[in-house]
Order: structure tokens, then sequence, then C-alpha cells
């Protein structure tokens, strides 16, 4: 194979079981073809955020070019003992010795009986549903008024927002406004994830879900799909992942929030061109070689396009997850 080779990045946990650092693999291809991408896009800006170490894989094919290039951007070889990878361990606890945790048990069972959820995430459900259903500012308002960390995130991301117009926004009504439904859905959908301390899964089923929907979206726009389509694309990449933050079956969560019959065939059946993509990602998560190459057949990217939309969501989601945790202790 002569073309581009896929870069498959993982999120690494740190001590405190949020994302700490990343894991680098390549499949096959022509290592020369991916240089020009990990020097010039937000690669090394990435990687100078959250530390890289490369699989042992990649060292092996010896290629001088490449090392240069991962070491300038700030990644480091993969050493013996640095990574525990936990085997259901609940909590995983990291072996004597170790600094990282790889694997996926985060997405393990949550640690409290299914349907009981803390009250800022099921509060954050509540409101998803009200938004999802159109229902009156003043019903949206009351929720908020419920929760005041919900409360105190929503007014901080509408100041932020606001700054550029010399606005500062002090009502509940005044910030829904502002902020619009279909954002106010979108910084939902991260909120779910983000609201319980008591869950341990928290910071990486965050890392997880907004990486997955980043994706999710710039890869429908790369294929051309209108703004609609994008959207839905995100959304279905935040919601796959709801039923295991919620233990309880997806297509039981989604009936409240009425989605269209497109999004919910491609989020239960991995039905139509969001189902394709959501199968896509799916695959880049899990580091698997050839098939993600068959899928972007039929999406019809190719290596070069996955890569870069790779890097661009891993940057974005880095941002998300700082934004909402403090510094990670390795």
């Amino acid at each position: 194979m002569n073309g581009q080779p896929l870069l498959f990045l993982q999120f690494l946990a740190g001590k405190a079981l949020e994302p700490c650092g990343l894991l680098l693999d390549l499949g096959e291809g022509d290592v020369a073809t991916i240089l020009p991408l990990l020097k010039n896009s937000g690669f090394p800006e990435l990687t100078r955020t959250l530390p890289c170490v490369i699989e042992p894989a990649v060292l092996e094919r010896s290629v001088t070019d490449l090392f240069a290039v991962l070491f300038d951007a700030g990644c480091s070889m993969l050493p013996p003992g640095l990574v525990c990878r936990p085997l259901g361990q609940r909590p995983p606890v990291l072996a004597e010795g170790k600094t990282l945790l790889q694997g996926e048990w985060y997405l393990g069972p949550a640690p409290f009986y299914p349907g009981r959820q803390p009250a800022s995430r099921a509060l954050s459900l509540k409101l998803l549903q009200l938004v999802a259903t159109d229902a009156d500012t003043h019903d949206i308002e009351s929720v908020f008024r419920q929760d005041p960390v919900l409360a105190y995130h929503l007014l901080r991301l509408v100041n932020s927002l606001a700054v550029g117009v010399g606005r500062r926004i002090t009502s509940f009504s005044q910030a829904i406004l502002i902020l619009g439904r279909q954002q106010l859905k979108r910084w939902l959908n991260l909120m779910l994830f983000a609201a319980s301390r008591d869950d341990i899964r928290s910071a990486m089923l965050l890392a997880r879900a907004s990486l997955r929907a980043q994706r999710m979206e710039l890869i429908a726009k790369s294929c051309g799909h209108d703004r609609l389509v994008q959207e839905q694309s995100f959304m279905a990449g935040m919601f796959s992942l709801l039923g295991i933050l919620f233990g309880v079956p997806l297509a039981e969560l989604l009936k409240p929030l009425r989605l269209n019959e497109h999004l919910s065939a491609a989020l239960l059946g991995s039905e139509g061109e969001i189902g394709l993509i959501l199968k896509l990602v799916d695959h880049l998560e899990q580091g698997l070689l050839q098939r993600p190459e068959e899928l972007l057949g039929q999406i019809g990217l190719d290596n070069e396009s996955i890569n870069a939309i790779t890097i661009e969501s891993f940057c974005w989601t880095v941002a998300v997850i700082h934004d909402k945790q403090e510094p990670c202790d390795a």
C-alpha cells in the first residue's frame, strides 16, 4: 500500500482517571506522506497539551524522518512499564510504577444502579428533552433554577460568548435567547457527560463522546453534507454513548427526545449515511487497521482527509475537556 497511513490516537488516563496522555499508532502506508501533516497541522500544539507516546510497532519501522518529526512534536517512545491496561478493575488502579492507564474500562457499567443518576446529570437530560421538544423558554428556565452548578456553567458560557458585543448576561432567559436552542442543545450534550464527579468514568466518557461527536460532524462536512446532517452527525456521536452513561438501553433513553427517523435509525441500527459515519468512527476509536479503509471507500474520503480530521477533532476535544476539569495529576 503506497497511500498515506491511517493515524490512530487514543486518550490515556492518569491517576485521577482523567485524560492525561495520548497513544499514537500508524497503519500501513507510505510514512513520508504523513510527515507534512504531523509537522504543520495542530498536532504539535496537541502534543504540547497532552504528552504523546508512540506504539512500539511504529518505532520498529526505523524511519528516521518519522522519528525526527514525532520527537520534534514532543512525542516520546513508549517505555516498558509506563502504561497499565486494567483488567476489569472497578475502579481501575494503576499498578506500581505505572503512570498512565490504557483501555476502555470507562465503557463499563456505571458505579450505581441503572437509572439512578446524580441530580445534575438527570436535570441535564430533562433539559435536553425540553429543548428537543421546543418547550417554552420559561419551562427551560425553571429547570436551570433547580441546579446551581448547571446555572453557573450556563451563564459562564454565555457571558464568554457575549464579551465581543459588550453584553453581560444576568438572567436565564437572556442566556437561553443569546445562546440559541441549537447551541444550548449541543452544550447540554457535553454537560451530560461532565455533570458528575461521583461517576469515575465521567472525564474519560466526556472525552470519548466529545471526540466522537466532533469527528462525525467534520466527516459529514468533508463529505459535502449540508449543515443539518452535520449537526445530526454531532448529535449521533454524543447520543451513541448515552446508554453506557445511564446504564439503560439506548432506545429507552431516546424515546422522550423525539429524534427524527434518520437519526434514530443511525443510532439504533447503524443505518443510513450517519450510521455509516458512526461505524467508521467506532472502528477508528478501536484502532482497527483494515475495516476503516473499507468504510472510508464507501463514504468517499481518503486516508489523508480522515487523518486531518482526526487531529482537528482531538485538538477540539482537548480544548473542551480542559474547560471542564482541573489540571490532571499524571
